[in-house]
C-alpha cells in the first residue's frame, strides 16, 4: 500500500518536471538536472591590449599614459609624446597639449576592437596661465564645464597621472572666458563610473 501510494504521488513530480524541460528546450536553453550557480554574465569587452600602443609608436619621446574609456571605466593606456625642449614653464604646457593629443586622437582598430574610446574632442587645445591665475593653471580652449562628464574625468585624470599635475596630484582647469579656474581632481568613484560621476572640483584663491 505504501509502496503505490508513494509511486502515485511521484507521477505529478515527474510530468511537471518533463513540462518545465520542454518549456526549456523551446525557449533554447538547455535542461540540466544539476543547481548551478552561473554568476554575472561575462562582459564581451577585454580593456586588454592596449600595453601595445608605445611599442607601436616608432618615434622616440617621453612615455605617458592618457585615460580612455572601457566599458563603463577609465582604463590607462600607455603612449608616447614628442615634447619639444623648452623652459620648465612651457613645457608643462607641452606635455599636457601632447596628452590632450592623444586623447583627442580616435583608438587605434586593435583598441577599439577591445572596446577602447574616447570622449575628448578633437582639435582641443591648452595654454598657460593668465595674469591672475595660479601659476599650475592650464586654460582649454573648451570651459570644463560643457565637457560631457567623461571627457572631463578623461582629461582630469590624464592631467593628474602627469607632470602637468600639481605635487598632490590634482589639476587646476580653466577655460577660454574670464572665469576663474578650478581645481579638479580624479578619484576612484571618476575612474569607476566617469559617465556618473564628475571630476570633484573646488574654487582657487590666490594668483
Amino acid at each position: 500500500m505504501n509502496v503505490r501510494r508513494t509511486a502515485v504521488r511521484r507521477v505529478p513530480v515527474l510530468l511537471a518536471a518533463g513540462a518545465l524541460g520542454a518549456l526549456l528546450a523551446g525557449c533554447g536553453i538547455r535542461a540540466t538536472e544539476v543547481p548551478t550557480d552561473f554568476g554575472p554574465a561575462p562582459s564581451r569587452v577585454s580593456c586588454s591590449p592596449a600595453g601595445q600602443e608605445a611599442s607601436a609608436q616608432a618615434e622616440r619621446g617621453l612615455p605617458v599614459q592618457v585615460f580612455l574609456l572601457c566599458g563603463s571605466s577609465l582604463v590607462a593606456v600607455d603612449r608616447t609624446v614628442r615634447v619639444p625642449d623648452g623652459a620648465a614653464d612651457s613645457r608643462r604646457v607641452l606635455v599636457a597639449q601632447g596628452l590632450l593629443d592623444e586623447l583627442s586622437r580616435e583608438p587605434s582598430a586593435a583598441e577599439q576592437q577591445a572596446g577602447y574610446s574616447t570622449r575628448v574632442r578633437s582639435g582641443t587645445t591648452v595654454s598657460g596661465p593668465r595674469p591672475g591665475d595660479p601659476e599650475d593653471t592650464l586654460r582649454l580652449s573648451t570651459v570644463p564645464g560643457s565637457l560631457t562628464s567623461a571627457g572631463l574625468a578623461q582629461i582630469v585624470c590624464t592631467f593628474s597621472d602627469s607632470a602637468a599635475a600639481e605635487g598632490d596630484g590634482s589639476v587646476i582647469l580653466g577655460g577660454p572666458d574670464d572665469a576663474r579656474p578650478r581645481r579638479y581632481a580624479c578619484t576612484n568613484e571618476v575612474r569607476s563610473r566617469p559617465d556618473d560621476e564628475e571630476p570633484p572640483s573646488s574654487e582657487v584663491t590666490g594668483g
